[in-house]
């Protein structure tokens, strides 16, 4: 490749108005060019055959599967293609999920525009490494566990909530009182350390106790 050319980039997300945000990142450095947007895996995957591009970043949240499953058909057909996972949730479980899928890099969604362009860098010049902000303190996490302890009972509430059950619902499929129920909603609510509902789901799944598909939308 000449030194003035430009690596090429595929975007896939589901969002019109993300895939257009990241464009405009990755065109203001000089060293990428977006050459295709795609919405669901099965766009991202003929894009990325037909196209070739140096690195593909995609959501993992995709209509008809996951981000991971592309990056997994992608790096299986070339263990060379840059392949940078941007995720909404970005817990240890969602981390390790894409390293373990063949990802170059992992990104929170909530990161800086640069961000993902730093890592698309990574991706090109290191696409059979991992990297991610979290990453050592994630593995001091996976080989030393801590953090919130939520009993048999608890975690079936917590996964109760993350599927937005209110409190009356939950009561009724656990077969306990509205009472019960609610004071089993304020435990898990004390050991994770949130004041509602959507906090609570968002530090469950950083602390590996929830997955995002096992989380609705909030």
């Amino acid at each position: 490749m000449a030194a003035s050319a430009k690596s090429t980039v595929l975007l896939v997300d589901d969002h019109d108005l993300i895939r257009q945000g990241l464009a405009r990142a990755f065109e203001r450095h000089d060293a990428f060019t977006v050459v295709g947007h795609a919405a669901s895996v099965a766009e991202g995957r003929a894009l990325a055959q037909s196209l070739k591009p140096a690195v593909v970043v995609t959501d993992v949240r995709l209509p008809d599967g996951t981000g991971l499953d592309l990056v997994r058909m992608l790096r299986q057909a070339d263990s060379d293609i840059g392949l940078v996972v941007l995720t909404m949730y970005a817990g240890d479980e969602q981390l390790f999920a894409a390293m373990e899928a063949g990802a170059s890099a992992f990104v929170a969604k909530d990161a800086p525009s640069n961000d993902v362009v730093a890592a698309a860098r990574h991706a090109l010049v290191s696409p059979r490494s991992f990297t991610a902000v979290n990453l050592t303190d994630a593995m001091r996490r996976r080989m030393s566990p801590t953090g919130p302890q939520l009993s048999p009972k608890e975690e079936e509430v917590l996964r109760l909530l993350a599927h937005g059950l209110g409190v009356t619902a939950l009561a009724r499929t656990l077969f306990i009182s509205e009472s019960t129920a609610k004071t089993h909603i304020s435990k898990i609510y004390e050991k994770l350390g949130a004041a509602n509902r959507a906090q609570a789901i968002m530090k469950a799944i950083r602390a590996g106790l929830l997955s995002d598909e096992q989380a609705d939308p909030v």
